[in-house]
């Protein structure tokens, strides 16, 4: 096998299928990357047997062949190389790398130990933009849970329904559903890894098309020259349409970026989780976000606010909120809560495609 491959589109694709690799597996083999020389093309793949990721990229081949590398090193290898023409050949036993002066030379794992890469029905899918895919999934990560023992929590509702597409996702103190409309008649629902949609989103570009596939136990995105397949995540996602209010004792139109840069700046006077107090002044028309931390400093703003209700105090973790408020691209957001105790709910104000509820906190008077 010997192929020659621009340094630039290899660490491209080097960097597309990383996430795929393993890290603290038992078998070293799970560490490597596949390399499939054949047809004028380089395919490489990784696998840790929970998700799998391919990527393609065009070579310049004088003969066809695969080996698996040990992933971070040839990585690391071709990041430090100058922006220049690789030559890669393998011997049987290792992989020699060349560039400009530079000369490698790696051991290598037989292909035949690799997992083989799994092959998807492609009986349900849909394909949407990537730009609209980015913007789903920016909006719903804010509340993808990290804590690993509660692994439905890391991942994200995705479905498919009447043709609208649903992302939701909730950590147990706050919770996002965005949503938009595709034409697609397909039909279901999984609960999709965060890092897997975190990953789609960042290694698409805005032109691309992103194609989404079901199958029994797995999901697939097919975007651009990449594949990435994951193992759904099992169990029940929590009821989350029980905790989105029916009704609403107090609502306010406020300036997103208003709003967003008070809440940033009374966090200075806070603890890094301590809370932020929300009062709402209808005979004012106005809001008042502080903070006070015992001892150490307190600080308010006052903003413009459309209210309408009733003169109400409520307190919420200040990162929860701005994480709410910015992704969000309206020129205003619509603010909601049953009563002092209870969640906020934050909209856009002219639409209604993506709501986020966190719950409150409760603040000294």
């Amino acid at each position: 096998m010997k192929f020659y491959v621009d340094k630039s589109e290899l660490l491209n694709s080097l960097s597309a299928v990383s996430m795929g690799m393993s890290a603290r597996s038992t078998m070293p083999i799970l560490s490597g990357i596949l390399l499939i020389v054949a047809d004028g093309e380089l395919t490489l793949r990784t696998t840790d047997l929970e998700k799998s990721v391919q990527n393609q990229v065009a070579v310049l081949v004088e003969s066809e062949g695969e080996t698996v590398v040990p992933g971070r090193l040839f990585t690391d290898i071709i990041k430090n190389f100058p922006e220049a023409s690789v030559s890669i050949e393998h011997d049987g036993v290792s992989l020699n790398i060349i560039s400009d002066e530079s000369t490698f030379s790696v051991t290598t794992m037989d292909p035949l130990d690799y997992p083989v890469f799994p092959v998807i029905d492609k009986n349900k899918q849909v394909t949407i933009s990537a730009r609209d895919l980015q913007r789903m999934i920016k909006k719903a990560a804010k509340a993808i849970s990290r804590d690993e023992s509660r692994p439905v929590l890391k991942g994200v509702l995705v479905k498919i329904e009447s043709g609208r597409l649903s992302m939701v996702a909730t950590d147990s103190y706050r919770l996002a559903v965005v949503d938009r409309e595709i034409d697609n008649d397909a039909d279901f629902e999984l609960i999709v890894p965060g890092d897997i949609l975190e990953e789609v989103a960042k290694i698409s570009s805005q032109e691309d098309l992103v194609t989404i596939t079901e199958a029994e136990n797995q999901i697939m995105f097919e975007v651009g020259r990449s594949i990435f397949i994951s193992r759904k995540i099992e169990g029940s996602y929590p009821n989350y349409a029980a905790l989105i209010p029916s009704d609403k004792v107090l609502s306010a139109v406020i300036n997103t970026s208003e709003l967003l840069s008070a809440v940033r700046r009374v966090s200075v006077a806070s603890h890094q989780n301590g809370p932020i107090k929300m009062a709402f002044d209808p005979d004012g028309q106005k809001l008042v976000v502080s903070s006070r931390t015992i001892d150490r400093a307190s600080g308010s703003v006052s903003i413009p606010a459309q209210i309408d209700g009733d003169y109400l105090e409520i307190g919420f973790n200040h990162q929860y909120i701005a994480d709410g408020l910015s992704v969000i691209d309206e020129e205003e957001i619509s603010f909601e809560t049953q009563g002092a105790m209870k969640a906020g709910v934050i909209k856009a104000a002219k639409e209604d495609s993506f709501l986020y509820l966190t719950m409150p906190l409760r603040v000294d008077a």
